[in-house]
């Protein structure tokens, strides 16, 4: 992938441009180091502040609970601004070392680097899937809390799914591509069998449930694959 390296300049307008999106496509540029520290520490911590910060504000009483909806809302801050920048910019940002903010989920990357998806040879779902995954799968292998593979793989692929929707209503002009790479995306790896999409609005229908609905005052999500459905 040497040859399709994009310069730090270009992952860095491609980033920026995609934060202007708002929300989970944010991802913080360089800057001093105070207040940030390695993703590989909150790995290898399982997560504990993030999911002990959901217990706080959803008042839940399982700590599955916790982690997956934790690992869900960082799944979301991986594949937005990727996801984004592939469509958008036409760059695979470089998620190696990776950092997150010492009092919140935020994320930063502290030397932006990244891979030009037309020089790619194996186009750009592979690369994309291979950034996102590697974090998802770091966290998992991190968990103090026994939770099944493949309802946080349903995290990922509903995380996928919703950035995707997002990018949609922002740049609607963009659906044919994003259409395209959303759906290679979900037939990749470990996101492959985790649900469908239903429609031209990337409506998307997973076949697992991320636990939300147990919390007080939870609820199933429009994604859920519990929810039944007319003509289902």
């Amino acid at each position: 992938m040497d040859r399709a390296r994009a310069s730090a300049a270009s992952a860095t307008a491609a980033l920026r441009g995609v934060a202007e999106l708002g929300g989970f496509f944010v991802l913080h540029i360089g800057g001093e180091d105070d207040g940030w520290h390695p993703l590989a520490h909150s790995y290898a911590e399982g997560f504990t502040d993030l999911a002990d910060a959901v217990a706080r504000r959803h008042h839940t009483a399982e700590a599955r609970i916790d982690v997956s909806i934790a690992q869900l809302g960082h799944a979301a801050r991986l594949w937005s601004p990727t996801l984004a920048c592939v469509v958008l910019h036409g760059i695979v940002p470089d998620l190696e070392g990776l950092q997150r903010a010492d009092d919140g989920p935020a994320l930063r990357v502290p030397r932006p680097a990244g891979w030009h998806v037309d020089r790619l040879d194996d186009g750009p779902a592979s690369a994309l899937y291979q950034q996102v995954t590697r974090h998802l799968l770091a966290l998992a292998d991190g968990l103090r809390v026994k939770i099944a593979p493949r309802l946080l793989d349903g995290n990922s692929a509903s995380a996928l799914a919703g950035a995707a929707q997002a990018l949609l209503a922002a740049r609607p002009e963009v659906r044919e591509p994003l259409t395209d790479l959303t759906a290679a995306l979900l037939d990749t790896g470990r996101l492959a069998g985790t649900g469908v999409l239903t429609g031209p609005e990337l409506g998307f229908r997973r076949r697992s449930c991320c636990l939300y609905y147990r919390a007080p005052n939870g609820s199933k999500c429009g994604d859920c694959g519990l929810v039944e459905r007319v003509g289902d």
